[in-house]
């Protein structure tokens, strides 16, 4: 008899063992799957390999009309960054925040892929082929494995105090690190020691740092937040040059007077040119954007230089691709994707921010040649992103 149940606890024993063998995965991850009966398409297996997004493989997209038609089920991809923890959770409505971003997703894939008829310089590089300044805008917080490609005139100030807030990088004058990125001030929030950048990656690394930068990618969660490329401009140029900024009076304006404005001696600083009335306008700085010449001489600034240039986009997947003029429901939505929502708060907007409506007062004096060889020099950042081609501008 104690022969008999010694032989069935051992079969149950090597039974249960099977069991944990067989449904290992499953049970490793704490994965349940709800097999739902439909007539939709099975989902694709392969999911993104990083971020909380709906994987946009899961929608079924119709190309004409450009509307999106969610399957019945989803899936949501949950990844802490490091922390590589995936549950896939059943969802039966797609909310439109998350169908905004497929769609922004799909839209950059499409366009950056090698069948796509659109070509714009760079799109076919590989990413080993980026050099590493030109990596700069690329901020890595480690702690919550997360990278933020910053575009200036986006937002990017209070986004750089967001991710120093994050990475706990500077400490208030009491010693203690900034919870609040309002606190932080905004010339501090762009000194670039405060943040680890992929250009440092060499610096720092060495020849572990393009496959150190490969994991990463893959890894962490990437985001950037974009905006209308005519109106960037308009912003740049109001900032950096309707008002006395000495920095881009020396280094641009007074060159930009000079071959545009015809002034054969520009004033020595902006508070002299302002002085005497000599305002520096937004034809000049347009002919100074189209004129070959600046280019051959060094690349564009980064407050102007094409967002594509800043971020890429074809070599980088982005898992989160914010827009300034959704800026408050993109935010809340990263910080909820993020878990973030409760650790820190994003700034409000300002108010005396660059409107898109302004476009024809500030076109008014730019030939429509020009304006139609300007939307060629950033037809990518209109089309990567989803712009709408501003025909009134160009036809008028």
């Amino acid at each position: 008899m104690l022969k008999q149940l010694q032989f069935f606890l051992l079969l149950g024993t090597l039974f249960i063992i099977f069991f944990i063998i067989v449904h290992w995965d499953d049970v490793s991850d704490g994965t349940f799957y709800l097999h739902v009966a439909s007539s939709s398409p099975a989902l694709p297996t392969n999911m993104m390999s990083s971020g909380h997004w709906i994987s946009e493989d899961s929608f079924l997209w119709k190309e004409s009309s450009g509307s999106v038609k969610p399957n019945i089920t989803t899936y949501l991809k949950h990844d802490q960054g490091p922390h590589n923890l995936t549950k896939p959770v059943m969802q039966s409505s797609p909310t439109h925040l998350e169908l905004r971003q497929a769609h922004r997703r799909h839209l950059i894939r499409q366009l950056c892929s090698a069948d796509s008829s659109f070509s714009f310089p760079g799109k076919l590089k590989t990413f080993d082929q980026i050099p590493s300044k030109a990596l700069d805008h690329l901020i890595v917080d480690d702690h919550h494995g997360v990278i933020y490609c910053f575009v200036p005139k986006v937002a990017c100030t209070n986004w750089k105090r967001v991710m120093i807030v994050l990475s706990q990088n500077l400490k208030a004058p009491d010693g203690a690190p900034y919870l609040d990125p309002l606190d932080i001030p905004s010339a501090l929030s762009h000194n670039a020691t405060l943040h680890l950048t992929f250009n440092k990656f060499w610096r720092l690394f060495g020849r572990f740092s393009r496959p150190l930068m490969h994991n990463k990618l893959k890894n962490y969660t990437k985001f950037l937040f974009v905006r209308d490329p005519f109106v960037r401009l308009i912003s740049a140029f109001r900032n950096k040059f309707a008002l006395p900024n000495e920095d881009f009076y020396r280094q641009f304006g007074s060159v930009m007077l000079h071959h545009y404005a015809n002034i054969s001696k520009p004033p020595d600083s902006a508070q002299e040119a302002f002085a005497a009335g000599i305002r520096l306008s937004f034809t000049h700085f347009i002919k100074y954007l189209l004129d070959p010449k600046t280019e051959e001489e060094k690349p564009f600034n980064e407050h102007w230089q094409q967002m594509y240039r800043l971020c890429h986009p074809c070599q980088i997947e982005y898992d989160f691709v914010g827009k300034l003029e959704t800026l408050d429901e993109d935010t809340d939505h990263l910080l909820k994707i993020l878990g973030l929502e409760n650790q820190v708060r994003f700034p409000p907007g300002y108010r005396n921010k660059t409107a898109a409506n302004w476009e024809r007062d500030w076109f008014r004096n730019i030939s429509v040649a020009d304006r139609r060889e300007l939307y060629n020099l950033y037809e990518a950042d209109f089309r990567l992103f989803g712009y709408d081609k501003p025909e009134t501008l160009l036809d008028e």
